[in-house]
């Protein structure tokens, strides 16, 4: 943390539900998405500073439950410093009993990158800049869309729409019934886009280990940037072996459950790159760690989701990969994230960016 860190008092959390259209359907091998789910954090604090962050919850169903636990979050550390390493020990040894996991672990990721950036708002600096990075352009991907869909050229079709802003590189959602299927999307993307554009590939855990040996095999030939999540994702051995045996780099880490299930990983060897997701992985603070044991393991780091943050993040990340882009929180921002020639620019403003378009969160406002 920055030597010019502000004292921070927590008065209180406030936490809105919304639900954003998204511009392009997700379309996953486990269901089809259309709109975004978001949990919008903000974190007040005595001397007028208030920090943001927002979390994804995949389910409209799983707000409410957050907000919940939010408020028992809020009584343990009302009038508590805006410090998040003590934050997150007095909160662990709250929620031991039920374990720091599912929606406790993904409050808590929410309390402590709002805490980060209203410390870093206070002292005046880019969340960059406050955990001593200098800010960069990221390159990213454009993970909007390009779910499963019947018609190969439909896909084709949306992954040309997504190079608009300058992307040169895109995430295919595969999992099709039958491997053909899966290379026929990936054909009729690969000719539509040429050979000048980046294609990572993510099977959302859809596979066996023996299905994805074989499919795998068949992205060997195609010279993807990656295969992301197969199999389960937490199927350490499998993925190892998967990592051994194709020539195609294997990605996981978006279900890390904070650092000790990356270190757990690594150390199985279980995929050639890591892409921690901000909730999961514990907030700023966790992602720090991870950089740092990604950095020791010399493993290439991206990003998962939250774009806005993770733009500052993977600026101080030693080992940053790609940067994954999606536009779901634009319609609720002031300021989206700006993207240029393909590469992700944070925020030059203090703190990490996000400041709500408080109409439009009115208007999108869950019940």
């Amino acid at each position: 943390m920055s030597s010019l860190a502000p004292v921070l008092k927590i008065r209180a959390i406030k936490a809105t539900a919304v639900n954003v259209p998204m511009t392009y359907a997700l379309g996953t091998s486990r269901q089809r998405i259309t709109t975004a789910p978001l949990l919008l954090i903000d974190l007040l604090t005595e001397e007028g500073v208030t920090g943001r962050s927002y979390l994804f919850c995949y389910l409209p169903a799983a707000a409410p439950a957050i907000i919940k636990i939010l408020e028992e979050v809020e009584r343990a550390v009302q009038g508590e410093s805006v410090v998040p390493l003590d934050l997150w020990r007095k909160l662990a040894k709250r929620f031991a009993l039920i374990g720091v996991q599912g929606i406790v672990r993904m409050a808590l990721a929410g309390l402590d990158t709002a805490a980060w950036d209203a410390l870093a708002i206070a002292a005046g600096l880019p969340l960059a800049r406050f955990i001593g990075a200098a800010p960069k352009p990221v390159p990213a991907y454009n993970s909007c869309g390009l779910g499963l869909m019947d018609n190969p050229e439909a896909v084709a079709d949306e992954a040309e729409k997504l190079l608009a802003g300058g992307f040169r590189a895109i995430k295919l959602r595969l999992g099709y019934p039958t491997l053909r299927q899966d290379h026929a999307a990936l054909d009729a993307v690969r000719k539509r886009l040429g050979d000048g554009v980046d294609v990572m590939v993510d099977y959302n855990q859809a596979l066996s280990v023996a299905q994805a040996l074989e499919r795998g095999r068949m992205l060997d030939a195609e010279n993807v940037v990656w295969v992301e999540e197969p199999i389960r994702h937490d199927d350490y051995v499998g993925n190892a072996r998967l990592a051994r045996a194709l020539a195609t780099p294997v990605q996981i880490g978006e279900n890390f459950s904070e650092v000790t299930a990356m270190a757990t990983a690594l150390a199985a060897r279980a995929s050639d790159y890591v892409m921690p997701d901000l909730e999961r992985i514990g907030g700023v603070t966790g992602w720090l760690r991870a950089a740092a044991l990604a950095a020791a393991h010399g493993v290439e780091m991206s990003s998962h989701l939250f774009p806005e943050v993770s733009a500052h993040l993977l600026a101080a990340t030693p080992t940053c990969h790609y940067l994954e882009y999606v536009d779901w929180a634009d319609a609720i921002v002031q300021q989206p994230l700006r993207m240029v020639d393909g590469c992700a620019l944070a925020s030059d403003q203090p703190g990490n960016g996000l400041v709500w378009d408080d109409a439009a969160v009115a208007r999108y406002r869950a019940e």
